[in-house]
């Protein structure tokens, strides 16, 4: 009959969990995604199935499974699982769970799975409290972080463990979270029908987040049992933005956003950004546009653009979202209000047309490697003229192809820096050519 009783009660404490923490995976098998860190002979493998304790640093965005993982790694070697928030706990907090788990394995042999999260919120005092732990091996510690643990972490702690890297979610494996969440007994148990449209919605505002994504369909299925768009919108309570990334809307708001920014019209390359953030586009797609817009729109006439664009795209794959997106608007804004040149792009566009058309020509002898042996006998470099030994690091000598010594393709505009580059790039080559006024 006791055993009875415990088994409602813990039914009826689990029908109160978030749906979140009900479909936790109950073994590696499954968990959804990270499939670089499942596989066999991987160290997460190894701990499953050894007795050994071992410590590992989880790092990766919201929702990618730190702490699912923690919980497996407990439930599948049987070991306690003891978890501590970085938020609110202290030095005492940490030296107690440690102090209770070395009497576990001295009494039992039972050994502790020590969990802290967001452990990159933990001074270094309270990282210190975790050492001895870590380095007798008193305890499994994993630490989950979101920030980059080669910052947050003191080296002593990092270095005693491993550092495994987790990813954001595929578009794919939200798709199979969600629907399993629907048909399993733990999760909705087939009491609501989620639409086709609105699983690709609940999918793209998830963002790789898989957490987030059971949230907004536990919330969904709150308020119908048929899950549409429209109720998945007043479930989250944000407008569900009509974007369908295979569709249409995808190409007609990228070509709105690029032709914005071409435009100069900050506000508006804004307002297309936030569009594709809130329907779910993946940021990277949005930065390597941006990193394209750089130079095929702006190019030498602000070449700082470019670093901002490439350090946006960096910061997108350091941070993710939602902080992500504040980087990708700072390159957005000035992408838009830079000074504007299709040089660069008309340039190489150019060149290719004559490569394409069989316009090669022969490399000149003196511009050939003459560092092989045998080169020297059939003139390679002979005559070639260093350009550091001559006054302004300039000689007259030909570059190019004879028959491709008069094809000009890099022509400057006058807009911004491209001004200064034109000026100096003018002179130059007159200068090689021998053109007059050289």
């Amino acid at each position: 009959m006791d055993s009875l009783f415990d088994s409602v009660a813990e039914e009826a404490h689990r029908s109160h969990e978030p749906l979140a923490v009900r479909m936790r995976p109950r073994g590696l098998d499954e968990v959804i995604g990270q499939r670089h860190l499942l596989g066999p002979g991987t160290p997460l493998r190894r701990l499953v199935e050894s007795e050994a304790p071992m410590s590992l640093f989880l790092w990766g965005p919201p929702g990618t499974g730190k702490t699912t993982l923690a919980y497996v790694v407990a439930g599948a070697t049987k070991r306690r699982f003891v978890e501590i928030s970085a938020v609110s706990a202290g030095v005492k907090d940490v030296r107690a769970a440690i102090d209770q788990a070395r009497r576990e394995l001295g009494m039992s042999g039972r050994q502790t799975v020590l969990f802290v999260d967001e452990v990159h919120r933990f001074n270094k005092a309270q990282q210190d409290a975790l050492l001895p732990a870590v380095e007798n091996r008193w305890v499994t510690f994993i630490g989950a972080t979101t920030e980059n643990p080669f910052f947050s972490v003191i080296s002593p702690l990092l270095s005693r463990s491993l550092l495994l890297t987790l990813e954001s979610l595929e578009e794919d494996d939200v798709r199979v979270v969600l629907e399993r969440a629907v048909r399993d007994p733990r999760g909705l148990d087939g009491r609501a029908t989620l639409h086709p449209d609105a699983l690709d919605q609940l999918v793209r505002l998830a963002g790789g987040d898989a957490r987030r994504s059971l949230t907004y369909l536990e919330a969904a299925a709150l308020l119908a049992d048929q899950i549409t768009v429209e109720v998945v919108e007043r479930a989250v309570d944000k407008a569900a933005v009509r974007y369908d990334r295979q569709g249409d809307q995808h190409y007609d708001v990228v070509s709105a956003f690029i032709k914005s920014m071409r435009g100069s019209d900050a506000d508006a390359a804004l307002h297309y950004l936030a569009r594709m953030v809130e329907a779910g586009e993946d940021p990277r797609f949005i930065a390597r546009r941006i990193v394209i817009f750089a130079s095929e729109d702006v190019g030498m006439a602000d070449p700082t653009c470019l670093q901002v664009a490439v350090a946006a795209a960096q910061a997108v794959e350091f941070i993710g979202l939602p902080e992500g997106r504040i980087n990708l608007a700072q390159a957005v804004i000035h992408c838009a209000l830079a000074p504007k040149s299709n040089a660069v792009v008309t340039a190489i566009g150019a060149a290719s047309d004559d490569v394409r058309r069989g316009q090669i020509g022969q490399i000149p002898s003196h511009l050939r490697d003459a560092h092989y042996p045998g080169a020297s006998k059939l003139g390679h470099g002979k005559g070639y003229q260093y350009p550091h030994d001559f006054e302004h690091g300039l000689v007259r000598q030909d570059y190019a192809p004879e028959e491709l010594r008069d094809r000009r393709y890099y022509r400057p505009t006058k807009h911004g820096a491209e001004a200064r580059f034109a000026e100096r790039w003018g002179k130059i080559r007159a200068f090689l050519r021998g053109e007059s006024g050289a």
